[in-house]
């Protein structure tokens, strides 16, 4: 009696194969999609002004960009931790830390006191008010949008208590020595790539944060809750500690970013940083760190806000363009980039 052969199965075309492979690749990089297409906006943008007004591709361009956008860095990447931890992770004292640590440092710079006791307080002061924050959401169970608007108001009152009137850097005192500026690159004519110390000190942050999230059990814990807290919780990760200290890190960012900030314009008042926390916020979003928490990248919130800071260079060198409109761009960039995160999302949920 002869055996039957089983009929054999059919075996997957070249199409279907490939199609298979597309798919794996996109579940597995799906979330730095917006993160990408920062990335290409950032680039057409650079095309664009180069080819509209010239002399957009050079060292001058480049140093006056990192320059002017030191502090936006350092925000943008303290806004995204909060974030990461979804469930409404925001901070929205970035602003009012950056006017209060501002004023305290410059008055005590002109007061005398030592260059490293002045920083130290400038960055204690966004601490304290991250500490506060932090110690709000997680102990008294105030959502993070409250907690966070509460501390601006504080901030903000507290620096106009400081003075109502700018207050700028004696001649001589140390804090400004922070924006002198150093020729890294000797290039034809002006055409030099320059930094400042608050260069460095951005680039420094940046390294520091990058490595924390990506390196270290503190910066899985911040995923892994952004991702679901309940699931955080039932492995054992220490939740609490973990959203306790990202507000912490946040409100000490923005006391970095006062510093860097208040010693290159030379002056503080308590109306520096309206808005900057919206900034910040736009700058994290546009750089892939999806608002539902979880996702997220330290360089795509350096993307975002390099993004944010050549729109401005571009609207300044087209001359035509009202100020308000940097608002306007920035506002319906922001809602594209919202846009392209829900279809992700969506996308990521219907697949699980």
């Amino acid at each position: 009696m002869s055996a039957v052969k089983a009929p054999e199965e059919a075996r997957p075309s070249t199409a279907q194969r490939l199609l298979t492979v597309v798919q794996q690749r996109w579940e597995l990089h799906r979330n730095t999609l917006p993160t990408a297409a920062a990335v290409v906006i950032f680039v057409v943008m650079i095309g664009y002004g180069e080819f509209s007004y010239g002399r957009i591709v050079q060292l001058s361009t480049l140093s006056n960009l990192l320059i002017n956008n030191a502090h936006l860095i350092i925000m943008a990447v303290g806004a995204m931790l909060p974030i990461l931890t979804g469930r409404g992770g925001i901070d929205l004292s970035v602003g009012s830390i950056i006017a209060f640590s501002g004023l305290s440092g410059v008055m005590l710079a002109n007061a005398g006191l030592p260059l490293p006791l002045v920083i130290i307080v400038m960055i204690g002061c966004g601490t304290v008010f991250g500490t506060i924050s932090g110690t709000l959401i997680q102990y008294f169970n105030v959502q993070p949008f409250i907690a966070t608007l509460a501390m601006m108001f504080l901030g903000r009152g507290l620096a106009s208590i400081l003075s109502t009137q700018p207050v700028r850097l004696a001649e001589g005192t140390d804090l400004a020595w922070l924006s002198t500026s150093f020729k890294v690159i000797d290039g034809p004519k002006v055409n030099d790539l320059v930094v400042e110390p608050g260069v460095i000190v951005a680039v420094l942050v940046v390294i520091v944060v990058f490595v924390m999230l990506h390196r270290t059990q503190f910066g899985r814990t911040i995923y892994a809750i952004g991702g679901s807290e309940q699931s955080a919780q039932l492995m054992g990760l220490p939740v609490h500690r973990t959203k306790m200290a990202v507000y912490m890190i946040s409100g000490t960012l923005s006391g970095i970013a006062a510093v860097v900030y208040t010693s290159r314009i030379g002056m503080a008042q308590n109306i520096t940083g309206e808005g900057w926390e919206l900034d910040a916020i736009a700058a994290a979003v546009i750089g892939g760190t999806l608002l539902t928490g979880g996702a997220g990248y330290v360089w795509g919130s350096v993307i975002g806000a390099l993004v944010l800071g050549l729109m401005n260079v571009l609207i300044t060198r087209d001359g035509t363009i009202p100020p308000e409109a940097t608002t306007i761009i920035t506002g319906g960039i922001l809602l594209a980039f919202v846009v392209l995160q829900r279809v992700v999302s969506v996308k990521r949920s219907s697949h699980d």
